[in-house]
């Protein structure tokens, strides 16, 4: 009899130890992530490697668009160029939207990054006289969110203050080579 009670009653427990090894689960970013993502002004396909539980490297190579007015010229064009990206995202939040039983799946929260952007002068697509793009590198300090809508796709919304300098000698001694501007994105994105 004692055996048959301790058996239920371990049956009726199981169940909630159960839930409670999944609330002590720890918070942490995805271990390696693919994904592409898309905006108004471009195309990025990235990777997210896992640091430690709340940091990641972001690698990203796309095309960044570009709303381009030559000096020679009379007429704007929109330019769409190759770029390189390196970034290490610090998830902050990611303790807190589990303990509110939030996602965190995909590295679903918000983040602080320095984004790291190389435009190497290899091609434009775009308005063929605008060829003679000058090579430029920008150090963007980035806050974003991230969240999920389904398993596979997600959106960022992301501000920062950019740092922009021309590679270009030219350039360089001119008061164009170093910029400072604000900076916002809204992408839209899938995950493999």
């Amino acid at each position: 009899m004692k055996t048959k009670r301790l058996l239920l009653i371990l049956l009726l427990l199981l169940p909630f130890t159960a839930l409670l090894q999944a609330q002590t689960q720890k918070a942490s970013v995805e271990k390696s992530m693919y994904g592409v993502q898309a905006g108004l002004l471009g195309v990025w396909a990235h990777n997210e490697s896992k640091l430690s539980n709340t940091i990641v490297l972001r690698t990203e190579l796309g095309l960044d668009g570009n709303i381009w007015n030559h000096y020679y010229y009379d007429n704007a064009a929109f330019l769409l160029v190759p770029a390189l990206t390196v970034e290490p995202r610090w998830y902050y939040n990611l303790s807190k939207r589990l303990d509110k039983s939030k996602r965190i799946d995909g590295n679903s929260g918000n983040f602080v990054s320095l984004k790291i952007t190389h435009h190497p002068d290899w091609f434009v697509i775009g308005d063929p006289k605008s060829s003679d793009l000058i090579s430029d590198i920008s150090f963007r300090t980035m806050w974003g969110i991230r969240r999920n809508i389904g398993n596979h796709f997600n959106y960022e919304a992301i501000t920062g203050l950019s740092y922009y300098y021309a590679l270009d000698e030219e350039v360089t001694y001119n008061d164009d080579a170093v910029v400072i501007f604000f900076t916002f994105s809204f992408k839209v994105g899938y995950r493999f």
